[in-house]
């Protein structure tokens, strides 16, 4: 039976905002609040925990939506660097746009409201209120084709492809630069869908044409490498930024750890997004639906805020900087023998 003394024991937070509060403390002090803003604080609390776990999770980074055209290119970068970020999984479109951006090619204010037949003729690509060059799109896609020409032939799975890549970019901002350099392996398990794949298609046209040996992409040895990680993992954690085809991968990288005779759900996952329950979706599938799978841990700390990213994701990452919740973080070092994880330590 309720007890309407426990019931209305907290009251809400009428959060005042003073000169000297950080953003940091205003993101922690949302906890208390109601609506989105309780569930972005929640949030915060979880990558709180999630950091200062002495098991030390491994942290997948998922990531989906036009992040980079919303100007998150350099907060994605930031959580790389910062040592919180420990494995990448992302559409190919959001690293697209970094290597694009890598070439000296910009993302220009635009409007929704856009004559977007004009835009056609003027051969300028509208990703929402955002405007892209597609010129500067194609040399784009032939860079990526030129890379897989100088690489020797057969099967690559998306993260070795990527470190490939990556190779051949030099700009210190960008978010596939900093993952090679630091060791923090990238994979994009629908690689094809994007440009990144229009450039490997090209590749392969052309190979066929000159009757030259061809690169591919196997996305099963994704799962292969990524289950891997999961395996040797002491603990893990998920952070899903929106959703889609990195949030089903990582997730399943946990379904699959029982091909290795290990079942165990995420310790740790919290989300943000927009999209809507009802609607029965993979990308807005509740993380205690999770559970029903195995995914989630049925004691992991958990949270969802329906916040849209490009306002989101620039809170919480400055709510863990803001509260040091990743200084002096140890990275883990990967050790890659062809698509076989030997080794995964914490330096």
């Amino acid at each position: 039976m309720l007890n309407k003394r426990k019931i209305l024991n907290q009251r809400v937070n009428q959060v005042k905002i003073t000169q000297k509060m950080t953003v940091a403390d205003l993101v922690e002090s949302m906890s208390s609040m109601s609506i989105q803003a309780r569930n972005l604080g929640q949030c915060a609390q979880v990558l709180k925990n999630m950091y200062q776990d002495k098991g030390r999770p491994t942290v997948f980074l998922g990531l989906a939506g036009p992040l980079i055209a919303a100007g998150l290119r350099r907060v994605i970068r930031d959580l790389v660097v910062s040592g919180a970020v420990d494995v990448l999984v992302s559409t190919g479109a959001i690293i697209y746009q970094d290597v694009y951006a890598a070439l000296g090619h910009g993302h220009f204010i635009g409007s929704p409201a856009a004559d977007d037949a004009e835009l056609y003729d003027l051969k300028v690509d509208r990703i929402y209120d955002t405007y892209i060059d597609e010129e500067k799109v194609m040399q784009t896609d032939h860079f990526c084709r030129l890379v897989a020409d100088d690489l020797s032939p057969g099967n690559y799975s998306s993260r070795a492809f990527l470190e490939k890549l990556a190779d051949r970019i030099e700009d210190e901002e960008s978010i596939l630069y900093q993952c090679r350099k630091l060791g923090v392996p990238v994979f994009v398990p629908a690689l094809n869908d994007s440009s990144i794949g229009i450039g490997l298609a090209e590749h392969q046209i052309r190979a066929k044409e000159d009757g030259r040996a061809m690169l591919s992409i196997d996305s099963i040895r994704d799962n292969v490498e990524l289950v891997q990680i999961v395996v040797k993992s002491k603990k893990t954690a998920a952070f899903y930024v929106a959703g889609g085809v990195p949030k089903n991968y990582i997730n399943d990288s946990i379904v699959m750890s029982y091909l290795y005779g290990k079942e165990k759900g995420h310790d740790y996952a919290l989300q943000i997004t927009t999209a809507v329950t009802a609607d029965g979706g993979l990308s807005s599938s509740t993380l205690s639906e999770g559970r029903s799978w195995g995914k989630i841990d049925k004691q992991a700390r958990t949270a969802m805020a329906w916040v849209e990213p490009s306002v989101s994701l620039p809170l919480l990452t400055a709510y863990i900087f803001g509260k040091g919740l990743v200084n002096k973080r140890p990275r883990l070092k990967f050790k890659w023998q062809n698509n076989d994880l030997i080794s995964l330590k914490s330096s």
